[in-house]
């Protein structure tokens, strides 16, 4: 037998299989949405994704009503990080045969109050019976101006790298859901926020893409050092991270230290940030900075440069070590 394959070379299967583009197809598989021409100047994109019991979520510990919020968000978080507008989603759930009614109200509470908050419809959808587990899948549609959608592809040998808030907050508040402690420590119900109920960057993306200021983007799903790296070979360039320019909370470093973890570890490699992931040109700091700030009342986090090369190396120092696409994969081991 075969070893193992990872996450990327199942896709890198897939994709080999697929026929060349063409028509109304701009992208498709290898961004965080398909791309598809439509009149008048603008392109519809679509994202899908899916959420497992036991892999992504614990009933347990997840109320229904955020899981839902969640589901939403996350495939929401795809379409900022293109630079569109989120118009409408499709909905497939695998539930079990012996159901709580109540955790289903919930659950779809959830996920429509989390739809109508950024203005979406549910479309359509689909439900099945499933063995065990509960399984949900969405997909949602959008829409932006040919001129203001945003690849992985574009970035620059010596744009700067940037991401758009606190990392490893997620994977802290999943070690804390893990571990039974979400309740004995107030200082970490963000932590656990994040993990439970993260937030899209649905006003931050489409406002970097209108200002022609950014080269590059997708959003953080996977951890910064895979997610990084993703971006750097869909645009042929290499990038260095600088670990003490990594923006890591207060709450992360105390929890890290309280449950023996690595708070930098949880930054690289945790995973379901939701965080916006960019490249600019470094004339663009100062413009990028006061947009943000005047537009959202928000800062922005510069984290390292595009370089020549291939991969993602952490400078933590004076040590320096490649970290490309050591984050999360569905399939490791």
């Amino acid at each position: 037998m075969g070893a193992k394959p990872s996450e990327r070379e199942i896709i890198r299967r897939i994709q080999e299989r697929l026929p060349a583009g063409g028509g109304d197809l701009v992208k498709g598989i290898g961004d965080d949405c398909a791309v598809l021409r439509q009149a008048g100047g603008r392109l519809q994109v679509f994202t899908t994704d899916t959420l497992v019991e036991g892999v992504h979520f614990d009933r347990s510990w997840h109320p229904p009503e955020l899981l839902g919020s969640k589901a939403a968000a996350v495939n929401l978080s795809d379409i900022a990080a293109m630079g569109a507008e989120p118009r409408f989603a499709l909905l497939s759930l695998g539930v079990p045969a012996a159901f709580a009614p109540d955790w289903l109200a919930g659950f779809i509470a959830g996920f429509l109050d989390t739809l109508g908050r950024y203005e979406v419809m549910l479309i359509g959808g689909d439900t099945v019976q499933s063995g065990h587990e509960v399984m949900v899948s969405v997909t949602v549609g959008g829409d932006v101006a040919e001129d203001r959608v945003l690849y992985r592809s574009g970035a620059r040998e010596g744009d700067l790298v940037w991401v758009s808030g606190p990392l490893g907050e997620a994977a802290a508040g999943l070690e804390i859901c893990r571990r039974r402690l979400a309740e004995t420590e107030p200082a970490w119900r963000q932590l656990v926020r994040a993990h439970l109920d993260p937030a899209p960057e649905t006003a931050l993306g489409p406002l970097l893409a209108a200002s022609g200021l950014v080269h590059a983007m997708m959003d953080l799903s996977d951890g910064l050092a895979t997610d990084l790296a993703h971006l750097c070979e869909a645009s042929g360039v290499a990038a260095e991270l600088v670990a003490e320019q990594l923006p890591l909370s207060s709450a992360l470093r105390g929890a890290a230290v309280r449950l023996g973890a690595t708070a930098l570890d949880w930054a690289l490699r945790g995973g379901e940030d939701y965080r916006l992931l960019f490249t600019a040109p470094a004339g663009a700091t100062l413009a990028l900075e006061e947009l943000a700030a005047a537009r959202l009342d928000r800062e922005l986090h510069c984290v390292g440069r595009i370089v020549a090369g291939s991969g993602v190396t952490l400078c933590d120092g004076s040590e320096r070590r490649d970290i490309s696409y050591q984050g999360y994969d569905h399939f490791a081991p």
